[in-house]
Parts: C-alpha cells; structure tokens; sequence
C-alpha cells in the first residue's frame, strides 16, 4: 500500500530515504542529471511502496509561492505521481501561491491536478496552480 510521508527539507530521515535515489545514476538521468537540492526552506513528500521509497517532490517555500521542482517518480509512474501532487495541494496554505515546474511528460497530470501552464521549454513547463 501507497503511503506519502511529509519531511523537513533538513529532516535525518530524509537524508535516509532518499540519499540512495538522489546518487544514482539512473535517477539522475531522469532528472536531466541536474542535482536535486533542499534546505531549511524544502518540505519533502515521499511516497513510499512496502517501505521503497518510489517517488519523492520537494516543495521550496519561498515569501509568496511554494515551487515544486525536481521531483522523481519511478518509471514514470503516473499514479505516483498523481498522490504526490493530490497531498501536495491538500497540505498548501491558502496565502500563497504554488507554482511547479513539470516534466514536459507530466503536464496533462499537472493539468488535470489545476496548474495552467505558464512557460513553456523544451524538457520543462512551468505551471500555476489555480487556486
């Protein structure tokens, strides 16, 4: 069964579970091998299979938005990424916008989750959430 576990971007456990992943070259790859970050800013969601850590999105708050931006689903998994976003948007306050940038591949699930595109690049989409 899917559990979404919510760390602080300095969390120890955080480092536990997704230090493996954020190494790999084959993560890495997914993400365009750009280095995935967090700071005392990030809060982490972190979807978990039988215990395997089988996504994970890193919301940075900033003063008038939260941007998700690097995140990784394993093998694309669109339900996955679906109960990310779902617990995302249910955990977001009210008082500030949330902007993410999605995978080109990722932007009809962005869509349908009520970000409107704003950009658009080659490999990225820029999205707003309706609020």
């Amino acid at each position: 069964m899917m559990q979404i576990v919510q760390l602080h971007g300095t969390d120890k456990r955080l480092y536990e579970l997704v230090a493996p992943l954020v190494m790999n070259p084959e993560v890495l790859k997914q993400n365009y091998n750009y280095p995935f970050r967090t700071s005392e800013e990030h809060e982490w969601f972190i979807a978990l299979d039988n215990k395997h850590v089988v996504g994970f999105m890193p919301v940075e708050h900033k003063q008038y938005e939260c941007v998700i931006n690097n995140y990784y689903i394993k093998e694309r998994n669109v339900d996955t990424l679906k109960l990310l976003l779902e617990k995302v948007i249910e955990k977001q306050s009210e008082d500030s916008s949330l902007t993410a940038v999605s995978f080109v591949e990722d932007r009809d699930v962005f869509g349908e989750q009520g970000f409107l595109e704003d950009k658009v690049w080659t490999r990225y989409v820029k999205m707003k959430k309706n609020k």
